[in-house]
């Protein structure tokens, strides 16, 4: 049985679809019904056992010192790549922390802690079975081993969400092929998950962790983000007048 030892939270992006909200605070720290959505992240992992914690920053990266203060143990870690490539770079400038490690996005809501539980079997992804038509990332699995990813989406397959660990072996690797990808292909442009799911799949025998719908909340949009709070609805109406005009 592998176990997580530590945490890398994606978090330098620029949250393109929730401006304005975003030009003056980062994603992560938009507050949700007054807590801060990578707050519900870092407790988690803390609930956890996970004090380990590094911040991959970009956009607005100042704004996130204040992190380092309210949790011990937590660390930022700059991208200086974050305004022209893609999240690959991200994983790529947090390279040497990925053994035994958990990676995920600090712009999601964690509502079930026990998600984030450390010991795992392998590595892999947390995902939901859904029946129905996503156009999220769906993966098929036999046999507990994850056989192939549609980037479009699809219907009755695991939806995977941004919650991930990575084994000692299977981090060494993963440092690796990022390494590869982006410095000798300049391969900058895809996201860090295309390197094993797409780059090297053969390389990986990835497992599926399952959850359920309420687990966590990803919010990719202004309209979700005022479905959860009311006190953003302003900006989704505003919009709207705006288009009419």
């Amino acid at each position: 049985m592998n176990r997580v030892e530590r945490a890398i939270i994606m978090a330098a992006g620029f949250g393109k679809r929730m401006q304005p909200i975003t030009l003056h605070t980062p994603k992560p720290l938009v507050k949700v019904n007054g807590v801060r959505m990578i707050d519900t992240v870092i407790r988690g992992l803390q609930e956890n056992g996970i004090t380990e914690i590094y911040v991959v920053v970009g956009h607005l990266k100042e704004k996130f010192s204040i992190l380092e203060q309210e949790y011990p143990g937590l660390k930022l870690i700059e991208n200086p790549y974050y305004d022209t490539c893609n999240n690959i770079s991200s994983l790529y400038v947090a390279r040497e922390h990925l053994e035994n490690a958990m990676i995920l996005d600090g712009d999601q809501l964690v509502y079930n802690p026990e998600i984030l539980a450390v010991e795992f079997e392998r590595s892999g992804y947390n995902c939901i079975w859904t029946e129905e038509k996503t156009d999220e990332w769906l993966l098929t699995e036999t046999q507990g081993v994850v056989t192939s990813c549609s980037r479009t989406g699809g219907e009755k397959g695991w939806q995977l969400y941004s919650v991930s660990r990575w084994s000692k072996e299977d981090g060494q690797k993963l440092k690796q092929h990022l390494e590869r990808e982006f410095e000798e292909k300049k391969n900058t442009q895809i996201y860090w998950d295309d390197v094993a799911l797409f780059c090297y799949p053969q390389e990986y025998q990835l497992g599926i962790r399952q959850m359920h719908r309420g687990d966590i909340v990803e919010i990719d949009s202004l309209e979700e983000l005022a479905e959860l709070d009311e006190s953003y609805r302003k900006y989704v109406e505003g919009g709207r007048e705006n288009e009419g005009k």
